[in-house]
């Protein structure tokens, strides 16, 4: 059996749905809000290496490459402010922090 790109952009679709309902379902926890957005930038990773290897060309998997750098940035700073976070209120309950309103 070949893998065709049907089934990758299937994978893609499963995992772009997965994180789509870790965001809807659970509000509550701010690192499962910040797990589901990498689930969706991955899903998203997914089906632009399969495009560029469906279509021959290097620019989707080159693209992916600065997906992942921005998206282990984003990673990094919002951990780091996910911890200062957590020491001032001692929750990562996104209802209780009611503090960052401007």
């Amino acid at each position: 059996m070949t893998l065709t790109l049907g089934h990758f952009l299937s994978v893609g679709a499963i995992l772009f749905a997965l994180s789509v309902v870790g965001i809807f379902l659970n509000r509550k926890n701010l690192i499962v809000l910040l797990m589901s957005i990498e689930l969706m930038l991955l899903a998203v990773n997914t089906n632009f290496v399969a495009f560029s290897h469906y279509l021959g060309d290097l620019n989707g998997q080159i693209f992916v490459f600065f997906i992942l750098t921005v998206a282990a940035a984003e990673t990094a700073i919002g951990l780091a402010i996910l911890v200062l976070i957590f020491r001032g209120k001692s929750t990562i309950n996104v209802d209780d922090l009611n503090s960052l309103k401007g």
